[in-house]
């Protein structure tokens, strides 16, 4: 009986997410093919935060160079302390490119407290580009390089939409072992969270935003109290979305045109990426932890336990394993992944659950958030005189 209580929790989760949380699963591409608008008179400041990205930056900026928007583009890249050649390789990108009048290279000011590094170097920028007066400004991540038509379609999509905020969630890296495991199951555990169909739709409260590929308003950035108004927050794009969608209207969608090119080849480097920000995610609640664990168990481990079980608790967790295949197939349909790597996913939730604890232990030891050197999601009670910038 308690095994069939189980198998019948987990079909009905899953029966739930297939029908019932806006269609998250099917991963809608909005890279469909349109009629390309007239000349655009926009101007589009391109903020760019950058710390120790060398190894990336150059084809990130080339590709917003190479933008086909008719409008004036111009890229403010704030340099966020490198250690490495940074800024160099961005300037040689742009002079190849043929365009570095259109490349303002700063470096940020000292870190202030209350600031995470990115949102600093976001604001550094916006400063800057102050004098650019722009229509929109897109933030764009350092490691991401974009196909030539995207800003133009995150214009037309914010003009013909009333939105105030797009963005669009890129195609991540996923060549290594570990980037094929948990790459997908990124995307799916993300929308998941924010169904993308919610986030659109005006009435609901979901709001959500990818911030490696995101373009707002000024005004809407001036309504919320500007980008100070989220300055302490981890998960910066989500935040920002949150703002804007008080007043405003916001846009989630994914596309294969903007890539990451940052790679993730051990579980190592994946599971660190994760746990920056899980914890934070559940609110740094140890009681939210626990019920994330256990749904996670109930979810995705609970019916491939079921299938050694009794008839009847056998027959509902083939039938969970059905639905989650069903549900997870498109996200690796969309990473060009054959199907049989839907039988991982167990697995693949079960590191997920393991970087999640890690991420509670990080913020209680005071490195929560670590990122390039620095924590920035760290237990004040535990460590009251810990700086941002470690």
């Amino acid at each position: 009986m308690i095994a069939a209580g189980w198998g019948m929790s987990s079909l009905a989760i899953w029966a739930y997410l297939l029908l019932g949380r806006g269609g998250f699963w099917r991963m809608a591409l909005d890279d469909a093919s349109s009629t390309p608008p007239g000349p655009s008179t926009r101007k589009v400041a391109v903020i760019v935060p950058a710390r120790n990205e060398a190894a990336v930056v150059g084809p990130a900026v080339e590709s917003l160079l190479g933008q086909d928007f008719t409008g004036a583009v111009h890229i403010f890249l704030v340099d966020d302390h490198s250690s490495d050649a940074t800024r160099d390789v961005a300037l040689r990108s742009a002079e190849h490119a043929g365009s570095p009048n259109r490349l303002t290279l700063m470096r940020a000011r000292d870190l202030p407290p209350g600031w995470t590094g990115k949102l600093w170097a976001v604001s550094e920028g916006l400063e800057a580009a102050a004098s650019f007066h722009p229509d929109y400004i897109w933030l764009s991540d350092a490691d991401i390089a974009h196909e030539r038509d995207v800003l133009r379609r995150l214009v037309q999509r914010a003009e013909s939409g009333g939105f105030d905020l797009v963005s669009l969630m890129v195609k991540l890296h996923c060549q290594s072992l570990a980037e094929r495991m948990l790459i997908p199951a990124f995307l799916f555990f993300f929308f998941k969270l924010y169904p993308p169909a919610w986030v659109n739709r005006a009435r609901t409260r979901t709001a959500a935003a990818a911030g490696g590929c995101l373009l707002i308003r000024p005004r809407a950035l001036a309504h919320m109290g500007g980008i100070a108004a989220i300055r302490e927050q981890l998960i910066d794009d989500c935040a920002l979305a949150r703002a804007v969608k008080k007043n405003g209207r916001v846009w989630l969608g994914l596309t294969a045109k903007s890539k990451a090119l940052r790679e993730y080849r051990s579980f190592r480097g994946i599971g660190r990426m994760i746990s920056r920000t899980a914890f934070t995610q559940l609110h740094h609640s140890t009681l939210l932890l626990g019920a994330a664990m256990a749904a996670m168990a109930v979810t995705y481990i609970a019916p491939i336990i079921l299938l050694g079980a009794g008839k009847w608790a056998a027959a509902l967790g083939f039938a969970a394993c059905c639905l989650m295949a069903i549900a997870y197939r498109p996200a690796l349909r969309f990473y060009r992944l054959p199907w049989f790597w839907v039988a991982l996913l167990p697995l693949t939730a079960t590191f997920y659950v393991a970087a999640t604890v890690y991420s509670a232990l990080e913020y209680w030891s005071g490195r929560g958030g670590w990122w390039k050197g620095r924590a920035q999601d760290v237990s004040r009670a535990i460590h009251p005189r810990l700086p941002n910038d470690t």
